[in-house]
């Protein structure tokens, strides 16, 4: 029994010494993370801030206590194309966790660096700290409970999918305008998201847009109009003229921005090679039925069944498409300022003064919206 003991013993203390080892190996590639990534955020948050910018206060989380709060990266329920996010728990509060996967151009740390600025926007999605511990950064972040929009504009719920009121998306459109009006005027060089699209709005218990995916974010140099860099965002939501000649004005966004509209108005895709020949955009197909007067084809059958019972909601639906169709125009000095779009979604929502909202430009906007050309990098 003793020699059953003395053996059971060795082994016990060689596994010890293992785990020892182990352990000791995994706190210095923490360290080496910790000291690689931190370096690199100071100098994001150093550009990004250099013009007096308030950076909201976050915490450092640890990845013990990363990997506690989604029971190792388990609790999965989304993916980016560069990310994958995770529902948690942390000091008993139900969070958001981003952990990068795909870094490219340290877009990682710019995220983190915006989200700072942007925290104290109440349509910004919170960013509550980070983690620094692992091979590329991790984001922690306020619970969103209803989730981010689909890619049709809708809530998955359950395996299916939710549809939102006409009024919730009219609020989702007005808040988000507010929130990219913040990005370009609060700060001295204007920041523009580049990736505006609807699995960048969260929506909280009560269905309050939350703008995040701050990762492709670039400012305006002092003095400039524009930016040059290479095209970057997703398909179908990226601006034409910046795919094809990399300058990058506040306009990119308004495009993006038009483009999202037009997806929650129709409940569709913004790119569907199922739709007729050069309407596989949806620019081209909202645009060609409005000039044919097949208006209600393209809106969403659940607002068409509200517009029935709730008479403000047809007037509201028409300035709505009007407007987005603005924001979509083919050259960008036809399109609004984002601002204006944020005051005119207002006046819409107000269901006040009809006779003043914008109105498209006679110049329909279905011949900008020929994508299929596009090389995009996703």
């Amino acid at each position: 029994m003793e020699d059953s003991r003395g053996w059971f013993g060795r082994k016990f203390e060689r596994l010890q010494r293992r785990f020892s080892s182990h352990s000791g190996k995994l706190e210095k590639e923490r360290k080496r993370f910790l000291l690689k990534n931190g370096s690199k955020l100071l100098e994001e948050l150093i550009t990004c801030c250099k013009d007096k910018c308030r950076c909201n206060p976050i915490r450092s989380f640890s990845a013990k206590q990363v990997l506690e709060a989604t029971n190792y990266f388990q609790s999965q329920f989304s993916v980016d194309y560069n990310s994958k996010w995770y529902k948690g728990t942390l000091d008993d509060r139900l969070v958001l966790v981003k952990k990068y996967h795909l870094n490219e151009n340290n877009e990682a740390y710019r995220d983190i660096a915006i989200s700072c600025q942007m925290s104290s926007h109440k349509n910004a999605l919170k960013l509550l700290g980070c983690c620094l511990e692992f091979s590329d950064p991790v984001l922690v972040y306020e619970y969103a409970e209803n989730g981010h929009l689909n890619s049709k504009g809708c809530i998955d719920f359950d395996g299916s999918y939710l549809s939102l009121p006409w009024k919730t998306r009219l609020k989702v459109a007005k808040d988000i305008a507010n929130a990219i009006t913040y990005l370009h005027t609060a700060y001295p060089r204007p920041i523009i998201h580049r990736d505006i699209q609807p699995s960048s709005i969260f929506l909280d218990k009560d269905y309050v847009p939350k703008l995040c995916n701050f990762n492709l974010c670039i400012q305006i140099p002092e003095g400039e109009n524009f930016v040059e860099d290479a095209v970057k965002g997703t398909f179908g939501f990226a601006e034409p003229t910046y795919v094809g000649t990399g300058y990058i004005t506040e306009h990119t966004d308004v495009y993006s921005f038009g483009a999202t509209l037009l997806v929650l108005l129709t409940g569709q895709v913004v790119y569907d090679r199922s739709r007729p020949g050069n309407e596989n955009p949806i620019g081209s197909y909202v645009a060609n039925a409005v000039e044919n007067e097949r208006f209600d084809e393209v809106v969403d059958r659940k607002i068409l069944e509200e517009a029935e019972i709730d008479y403000e909601v047809k007037p509201q639906v028409q300035a709505f498409v009007k407007l987005a169709l603005r924001c979509i125009e083919r050259r960008r000095e036809d399109r609004p300022l984002i601002l204006d779009v944020a005051k005119e979604l207002a006046k819409i929502e107000r269901y006040t003064n009809w006779q003043d909202h914008i109105t498209p430009s006679p110049r329909l906007v279905s011949s900008s919206l020929n994508l299929k050309d596009q090389v995009h990098r996703r």
